[in-house]
């Protein structure tokens, strides 16, 4: 088949080449092309199965129609589901996506963000270890294109997109104090991401709205490096506590996932004896016996808001208005906590 290039369908339509170039990038009511000539551009696409060059094309429009992701780790599950919906999205506007992963390490994400600027992409998704400040001021004060993701900074005026980690873990832990679990233990990680200190936040205020006191002994702060091996030690400590627990919040996805494997070594029955509720989720949680109650977070809405914000900012509709969307979590009840 012959290939099909921007002129042809100009000749073919007798309208200019500009016409087509605006139609075919979603330009046509901003420049008041009519809806019949904007519909006869699509129509003929469609027919002829007509492939732009993208790369050309970025040129033309001083764009490399291109957008950087970086995240701290794209073998967990979270933050490869994320890169999936903001691939897709981003491909329905004509941008391709370039990953990479962090590994939690500032230093290596400080050579990323240089790494995708000097690929010059169009602007940037970023998961920060939120140890580069001085990385994202700068981007800042360039008026590059970029938006946080997940983590921000809240002495930096950004673009964001995060969920409300606070208000998920405390909705999840009155549900736990309402079925009469009182002596409920919280395990995190020992971190200074904002997100883990809102979630124990919230797990603390949701104990003081009930009167109940705070045990320290019931909050286990595991490092990221050794937690499957921390875990059994800290598991064993809460349930030969004299004031055992009847209950635990795991701040993650694996270490709800490392916590059971503990579980069900020393035979605790869940959640007969301990009741367990995940912050995120894999997708194993419902198949297993008890199916493991999990605040969902909204994977799809935080890719999709990303990728419509950033694209925003690469074409200048945002202004100089910042754009902070905090998404509402999803308490999805199941047996591990001991009710439906």
């Amino acid at each position: 088949m012959k290939k099909i290039y921007l002129k042809d369908i100009a000749k073919d339509l007798n309208v200019s080449k500009t016409t087509v170039s605006l139609v075919l990038n979603n330009r046509g009511n901003e420049n008041k092309i009519s809806l019949e000539t904007q519909k006869k551009v699509f129509d003929y696409v469609k027919k002829h199965d007509y492939k732009p060059n993208h790369f050309a094309r970025g040129l033309s429009r001083g764009k490399s129609e291109t957008i950087g992701l970086i995240i701290p780790n794209i073998s967990d599950v979270f933050y490869a589901r994320i890169a999936g919906c903001i691939e897709k999205k981003a491909k329905e506007f004509g941008f391709t996506v370039v990953f990479s992963s962090s590994n939690e390490d500032p230093e290596i994400e400080r050579e990323l963000i240089s790494s995708m600027l000097n690929r010059q992409v169009d602007g940037l998704i970023l998961a920060s270890t939120q140890q580069n400040s001085l990385e994202i001021e700068r981007l800042k004060n360039a008026e590059f294109p970029f938006v946080l993701i997940d983590r921000h900074y809240p002495n930096i005026d950004t673009n964001f997109v995060v969920v409300d980690n606070y208000g998920g873990v405390k909705k999840a832990t009155k549900h736990l104090l309402k079925l009469e679990r009182k002596k409920i233990a919280f395990i995190s990680l020992k971190s200074e991401l904002g997100a883990m200190r809102q979630r124990l936040l919230g797990f603390q205020d949701a104990l003081l709205d009930f009167n109940i006191e705070l045990n320290r002994d019931h909050i286990k702060e595991l490092s990221f490096e050794n937690y499957q091996n921390e875990m059994l030690q800290a598991i064993k400590e809460l349930v030969q506590d004299p004031d055992k627990v009847d209950a635990i919040v795991f701040a993650t996805h694996y270490l709800t996932s490392s916590g059971l494997r503990q579980l069900r070594c020393i035979h605790i029955d869940v959640p007969r004896e301990i009741a367990i509720v995940s912050f995120d989720e894999l997708s194993a949680f419902d198949l297993i016996d008890p199916a493991i109650t999990a605040i969902i977070q909204p994977v799809e809405e935080i890719g999709n808001f990303a990728v419509e914000i950033l694209l925003n900012e690469i074409e200048g509709r945002n202004g100089k208005v910042r754009i902070e969307k905090v998404l509402e979590t999803e308490l999805l009840i199941r047996k591990s906590c001991g009710s439906q």
